[in-house]
């Protein structure tokens, strides 16, 4: 079974027309009109495996902050979607991730409970036009979307671009291991019977 979402998600601030495919092989086509924002999310399909087609209009007139965060909330309603009852996934993942410099360490689960850990700092405000920021308010969107609990802990890094493309990078990994179909994993991966 193929497990796909498709989200459009009109706002005042932002249209966002989002499909994803849990079990791709990585293949994106993303505008967001935030060059840095692209390759930050073309890395996540890349490591993830997950199939990402994302177009977006947002009101990068005021500043990135609404495209950032509603792409965030779209993708965590499309993974939630696609991954239904959650019945024969592994729910949890984990992944410890080298950049260069940086060490980014990721933990999720697909709980259904939304809670996002984040201790990463960043020596700089920006890399090129985007605010480094924003890379905590896309995880908390994704977060409360996708309602899954989240820890990111960058425990060193020096290069703001090395950090987020470290936080991605292991999330995206940690993210693959977790919607994984577990063969050994015929129901909901929860003593309780439902996610």
């Amino acid at each position: 079974m193929v497990r796909t979402a498709e989200i459009v998600r009109n706002t005042k601030e932002t249209q966002i027309q989002l499909k994803i495919n849990l079990d791709g092989d990585g293949v994106s086509k993303i505008d967001t009109g935030l060059g840095f924002f692209n390759h930050m999310l073309t890395l996540l399909s890349a490591h993830s495996k997950i199939d990402l087609e994302l177009t977006v209009h947002g009101d990068l007139d005021v500043d990135g902050h609404h495209t950032v965060e509603d792409v965030g909330i779209a993708l965590g309603q499309a993974v939630a979607k696609a991954l239904g009852d959650k019945k024969g996934i592994r729910r949890y993942g984990f992944f410890i991730l080298p950049m260069d410099e940086t060490l980014a360490q990721t933990a999720i689960d697909f709980s259904g409970r939304p809670y996002l850990v984040y201790n990463a700092t960043f020596p700089v405000e920006r890399v090129g036009n985007f605010d480094l920021e924003l890379v905590r308010e896309f995880w908390l969107g994704f977060v409360n979307a996708s309602a899954c609990n989240l820890h990111v802990n960058v425990p060193y890094g020096q290069n703001g671009h090395h950090i987020s493309e470290a936080i991605f990078k292991a999330t995206a990994r940690a993210m693959r291991a977790a919607v994984e179909s577990d063969p050994r994993q015929t129901g909901v991966p929860s003593t309780k019977g439902t996610l």
